[in-house]
């Protein structure tokens, strides 16, 4: 934890591993929140917000080249504005299924019915095969609860907690994790959409094939699938209740070019869950980024109709651009994300800097969150991501003045 931070007020609770857990919150993290909040809400705060998702790959080079303690996080490290947790979204509860292990890979099957490869030396998995390999299966699919208390209360296996650029098995509870960050951070709920669920429940490429194949069949089954996700948003709603502070919806449905399925399918049958979504968030008091990958332009209108308070990650080499996105949109959603992670990466300090300043134009009037436009990979070096965090943190303050990178907006 980075020194110099206030002490913890009164109250504290205990995990279920005994470790203390403090419940209030420090000063910091109450003017993080207002910091969000009022960004969020189209007004200038003192600073642009930022924050990140970060590979383990890159937080271990980032220790490595910093000199710094082994459990050092960006998070803490930098006092980062915002953090989102996850509960099991795992279709079936259940322990992941050790098919194959060596001290170089693992191969499991997770609580989606997936056959993930792991190779530890390579940043992400591999979903070899689906347990729901064909139509027939899918229609007939049943999960388990929504609602079952295990999703918020207990440790274990979950698939989008445990497999992905590291692996790791019997994850902490999510309410506990949710207590643990609270003191420091703006914590934020999230939940998958559909398309997520298919993604990781078939694949992309069945997917894409059973809904052309049989569009209205497949429409029931993401309706039903839309309804089991809307559920269980409502109960981690209840379980995080005066714990959250905002909640995140995934759900990518595009590519570089456009969306997977037609704009009009995609409306018909998977923006009336999304909608529904931020309505119980936003009903709750919360409000809601949504992280969709992709060039999303096609139907970025409904976003804003369906009043998402701001898209993330809105990737540059997918055509998304958050200065143009402003100017043509205005102050009606807000940005978080969009600064080019390929320049991040090329480590070039020049450009870093233009990438950098020139997107802070879309913060002008607030609604923008500064963010990569993905999430830090372990091509970018500790040194880099130490001068993004100090550029941003120079040139973000309240009135924006860029100089020669100013832009109309």
């Amino acid at each position: 934890m980075q020194s110099g931070m206030l002490d913890i007020k009164t109250m504290s609770m205990f995990n279920t591993a005994g470790r203390e857990i403090p419940c209030e919150r420090k000063e910091t993290a109450l003017r993080k929140l207002e910091r969000m909040n009022k960004a969020l809400l189209h007004q200038e705060p003192d600073r642009v917000p930022i924050s990140d998702f970060f590979w383990g790959g890159f937080t271990e080079r980032w220790r490595r080249e910093l000199g710094l303690p082994a459990d050092a996080s960006p998070y803490y490290h930098y006092d980062l504005d915002w953090i989102v947790t996850v509960p099991n979204m795992d279709p079936w509860i259940r322990p992941f299924e050790t098919i194959r292990e060596t001290p170089e890979e693992i191969v499991v099957k997770t609580g989606f019915g997936a056959i993930m490869h792991k190779h530890f030396e390579f940043p992400m998995p591999e979903m070899h095969s689906w347990e729901t390999d064909s139509f027939e299966k899918l229609e007939a699919a049943r999960f388990d609860d929504p609602r079952d208390a295990r999703r918020f209360h207990s440790a274990g296996d979950n698939q989008i907690a445990g497999v992905g650029d590291g692996f790791q098995r019997n994850s902490p509870p999510w309410i506990e994790t949710v207590k643990s960050l609270r003191p420091d951070f703006p914590v934020y709920g999230s939940i998958i959409e559909v398309s997520e669920c298919l993604t990781r429940l078939i694949g992309q490429e069945n997917t894409m094939l059973w809904m052309a194949e049989h569009p209205e069949r497949m429409g029931e089954i993401i309706n039903r699938i839309g309804a089991f996700y809307l559920e269980m948003t409502l109960a981690e709603l209840e379980a995080g209740a005066g714990l959250l502070d905002g909640f995140v919806i995934w759900g990518d449905v595009a590519y570089k070019k456009c969306t997977f399925m037609s704009p009009r399918y995609w409306r018909e049958y998977f923006k009336p869950w999304v909608r529904q979504m931020a309505e119980a968030a936003h009903a709750a008091g919360l409000p809601v980024i949504y992280h969709g990958c992709g060039n999303v332009k096609a139907i970025f209108e409904d976003y804003i109709d369906m009043k998402i308070d701001a898209y993330n990650p809105l990737e540059v080499k997918a055509g998304m651009d958050a200065v143009e996105l402003r100017r043509q949109y205005g102050h009606r959603i807000g940005f978080c994300g969009n600064s080019d992670m390929q320049v991040w990466e090329s480590g070039d300090r020049e450009a870093i800097r233009r990438e950098v300043l020139r997107k802070l134009n879309a913060a002008k009037g607030g609604g923008y969150i500064f963010q990569s436009d993905h999430s830090v990979s372990s091509a970018v070096s500790g040194h880099t991501y130490d001068y993004i965090v100090n550029l941003v943190r120079e040139h973000g303050r309240y009135p924006i003045r860029l100089g020669e990178f100013e832009e109309p907006v």
